[in-house]
């Protein structure tokens, strides 16, 4: 109804008191003084907005512990946001004066001044950005922006705290509007792992382990219902590399890599050993490409990685080379050091500052842990002994232990062995037996998640494409979890922050495939790209 003029006659102005205004009652036909809570479309909105006080003192008292509270903080929290809309659609239009007690507009005042202070609670608590590593926290960690060209990264070992100084323009940031028919959001840029990305739901931060990232697309994994029209931002810190980051570890060092993994050497079907550094990408699944050589060609050379470089050690005929090259640029590899004795077929093995080589043979089968240097160039020493003699094993790396799985023994042992033993990165020593695989085989490929060794295909004595998987976290006999996509043996591997990979080998022919299996949940393989070249028993590394 438009009014546009009114007869004084109409006007009922019985029951008025100071801040009345006029409305028009539709049931008696006359515009009559009446209270400014008839104005609210819903008398149970104004009701409701009362409410308000209480439940910001709820939220205000609890607000401290973000962003480690538990659920009912974040509901109590969402709860008054959508509280606020919705009163406030409905009182937007009502003037200060409107107010028929004094005291529901100072009521209204100091709710402003109470959702203000909340909003700046939350801020302040949230913007402390904690480090998480598998769903750990790392307790007593520090990660410090500080403004500038480039990137540099310290680590106090006393401490245990890490920090990265870089420049926070480099940071791209994407407001994503939720419809509320999924959980699931693509990204403007493809992220490695969830710690290359900050996601903040109506400006409360998630945690990793809240959600998982797979290229470009993002799932919150919460079991909290998304509201239709809520503001989703993500903030892509892609220049920097969390995931390796341990509590008093190596300053962001990690075994599994986020770029490409590498072949280097073999035997091709001639039975002629290369000296092919082969190269695909972690990204995308696609072949690989020949990036460089090795010194010396070679078969069944052991492989290391650090952080800038990846090594082939020893290797056929009776090696003792330890080569380098280089992950920053496609280059060949140089000689820089050897090995305690020339030998072929052990296993590779990578801590933060060490490359290890394990067991292998020279004409008979041994037992020796051999360990050389990352930050400089140099041979290797004997630190320690396997608990049998053994060749033609997978190597696995934990942060802390290296790990070989299966392999050749002796007559007077088992020629085809299903141990896993262990051994310690952080002091020299012989291995100890953790545990089984689910059944005895030999030149097998070893991979290595944060959490999780893997060996797959092998001989045993037939070919077999089983992967089993053990855990880090426990000495414990491993699981099959998967197959892959076809039977082989004399293969090798590399290691994603997400996936593993087994490449090469022989299926009885020779072949060139890279079989792709996933870190996050048990199955089988894909076959998602060729090596160069048919080949068996190159080295592998990643970065």
């Amino acid at each position: 109804m438009s009014i546009r003029r009114i007869h004084p006659n109409l006007i009922d102005s019985n029951n008025t008191s100071n801040g009345s205004v006029l409305v028009y009652n539709a049931t008696n036909g006359v515009v009559e003084f009446g209270s400014a809570s008839t104005l609210l479309a819903d008398a149970n909105d104004f009701a409701t907005y009362t409410t308000l006080s209480s439940l910001i003192d709820t939220v205000n008292a609890n607000v401290d512990a973000l962003p480690d509270s538990a659920a009912n903080d974040y509901n109590t929290y969402t709860t008054v946001t959508g509280l606020i809309d919705t009163v406030q659609d409905n009182v937007a239009a009502v003037d200060n004066n409107a107010w028929t007690n004094a005291n529901d507009y100072a009521t209204y005042s100091t709710l402003v001044g109470l959702i203000d202070t909340v909003q700046d609670n939350v801020d302040a608590q949230t913007s402390n950005t904690q480090i998480y590593v598998a769903d750990t926290l790392l307790s007593n960690t520090a990660l410090i922006f500080e403004a500038g060209s480039g990137i540099s990264l310290s680590a106090n070992a006393t401490t245990h705290v890490t920090t990265i100084t870089t420049s926070m323009s480099n940071v791209t940031s994407q407001e994503i509007a939720i419809d509320g028919s999924s959980n699931s959001f693509t990204l403007i840029k493809s992220a490695a792992n969830t710690n290359m990305l900050l996601v903040s739901y109506e400006g409360i931060l998630q945690k990793p382990r809240e959600y998982s990232v797979d290229g470009t697309t993002l799932t919150l994994s919460n079991t909290r219902p998304l509201v239709a029209g809520a503001n989703l931002e993500v903030r892509y810190f892609d220049f920097f590399e969390l995931s390796g980051v341990s509590e008093g570890g190596g300053g962001g060092y990690t075994f599994q890599g986020t770029v490409s993994g590498y072949a280097a050497g073999g035997f091709s079907p001639n039975i002629t050993q290369l000296n092919t550094i082969d190269k695909f990408p972690f990204s995308s699944d696609t072949n690989a490409t020949d990036v460089g050589d090795l010194s010396v060609a070679r078969a069944y050379p052991m492989g290391q990685s650090s952080s800038s470089s990846g090594y082939s050690s020893g290797g056929s005929p009776f090696v003792n080379v330890i080569d380098k090259f280089p992950f920053a640029a496609d280059a060949n590899a140089s000689d820089v050091g050897d090995l305690t004795v020339p030998r072929e077929r052990a296993a590779g093995h990578s801590s933060v500052e060490s490359g290890y080589s394990s067991g292998g043979t020279q004409i008979n089968p041994l037992n020796m842990i051999d360990k050389f240097p990352f930050a400089s160039d140099g041979n290797a020493t004997d630190v320690g002994d396997l608990t049998s003699d053994v060749r033609s094993a997978a190597g696995q790396s934990s942060a802390t232990s290296g790990y070989n799985s299966g392999g050749y023994g002796t007559p007077s042992t088992s020629l085809t062995l299903n141990k896993i033993d262990k051994f310690s990165f952080s002091s020299d020593g012989n291995a100890t037996d953790a545990g089984d695989l689910t059944q005895g085989r030999n030149n097998v490929g070893g991979q290595s998640s944060v959490e999780s060794g893997y060996s797959s295909g092998g001989l045993n004595p037939a070919l077999t494409n089983m992967i089993d998987k053990f855990p880090f976290a426990a000495d414990a006999n491993a699981t099959d979890v998967g197959d892959l996509t076809q039977a082989r043996a004399v293969t090798t591997g590399q290691s994603s922050t997400v996936s593993g990979y087994n490449s090469s080998g022989f299926s009885p022919t020779y072949v060139n495939t890279i079989d792709k299996f996933s870190f996050s949940s048990d199955g089988n393989a894909t076959d998602v790209g060729d090596l160069t070249q048919v080949r068996l028993g190159p080295a592998g590394q990643q970065i």
